[in-house]
C-alpha cells in the first residue's frame, strides 16, 4: 500500500469509532488482527476485537479529536495520536465505579497493515492519568504516595 492509501485506511477506521460504527471498524481489519490494549490481553481476531467494542459502547461514551496520522514510506506502518474525550457510563471489572464521570486524555495507536487492511492495532494512553480523572482525589494522594 502506499502512504496515502494507509491514511486513508485509518482515517477510515477513526472515522468509524467516531461515529460509534463497530462494523466500518470492522471492515477495516484483517480476520486475524491482532488487538494488543493498553494494560490488556492480546485478542486475535474480528470477533474478539468486536467482543471489545461492545464491552467498550457499553462502559465508555468517547470522541477522538485533532487525530495526526504518520506512516511509514512503504505504508506498512501507521502511527496515530489524538486525544480522547470521554465519559465513564458503567463501571469496568477490577477499576473505580462509574457515575458519569468525564475525562479527557492523549492517546496513540500503532498499526500495522497488509494488503489493504489492518494487521495489528496496539494502543497506549497514561492508565494513571485516566484515574485520577475517574476517581479524584482520594486515589490521587494513594498514588502520590508510590511517585
Amino acid at each position: 500500500m502506499t502512504q496515502a492509501a494507509t491514511e486513508a485506511l485509518i482515517r477510515r477506521y477513526y472515522d468509524a469509532f467516531n461515529s460509534g460504527d463497530t462494523a466500518g471498524m470492522l471492515a477495516c481489519l484483517a480476520e486475524d488482527v491482532i488487538h494488543d490494549a493498553n494494560q490488556g490481553a492480546r485478542r486475535v481476531g474480528k470477533k474478539l476485537f468486536a467482543d471489545f467494542c461492545r464491552h467498550m459502547s457499553e462502559t465508555y461514551q468517547e470522541r477522538l479529536t485533532d487525530i495526526a496520522v504518520m506512516t511509514s514510506p512503504d505504508g506498512k506502518r501507521a502511527a496515530a495520536e489524538f486525544n480522547v474525550h470521554g465519559t465513564y457510563l458503567k463501571t469496568d471489572e477490577g477499576l473505580p465505579p462509574a457515575s458519569g464521570q468525564k475525562y479527557q486524555l492523549p492517546a496513540g495507536t500503532f498499526f500495522v497493515v497488509a494488503d489493504g487492511k489492518i494487521t495489528r492495532v496496539t494502543t497506549y494512553y497514561n492508565l494513571t492519568d485516566w484515574l485520577l480523572q475517574v476517581a479524584g482525589e482520594s486515589l490521587a494522594k494513594e498514588l502520590a504516595g508510590k511517585g
